[in-house]
């Protein structure tokens, strides 16, 4: 079978480039609270993981720019969701992981 048909390169740089970004572990963090908690305003965000407004904006605004998240003002908040399909099927994964390995711990 010819690789190009299992994984055409096209693809595979696309997501790639999605993974590299995602993969710093404040942002995958950010992914998961977003996830977690539905849409969350920034102030929960940056209160949840005990790091400065500006370090969750600057990766927050990594991640908007490379159409991972999407943010929407409600009121006097920013609202932020995951828009990507594929980056929000992984963290649902990566929640499920956490959750069955919660229930084996307390087994």
């Amino acid at each position: 079978m010819n690789p190009e048909q299992v994984c055409p390169e096209k693809l595979i740089q696309e997501l790639s480039r999605k993974l590299k970004v995602c993969g710093h572990p404040v942002r995958l963090k950010l992914l998961c609270l977003i996830y977690h908690q539905g849409e969350p305003c920034v102030t929960n965000l940056w209160t949840c993981l005990g790091e400065s407004q500006p370090v969750i904006s600057q990766h927050l605004a990594v991640l908007k720019e490379q159409g991972i998240v999407d943010s929407t003002v409600q009121g006097n908040k920013r609202i932020y969701t995951i828009k990507d399909d594929f980056i929000r099927a992984i963290v649902e994964r990566i929640v499920e992981v956490r959750e069955e390995k919660s229930v084996e711990a307390s087994v």
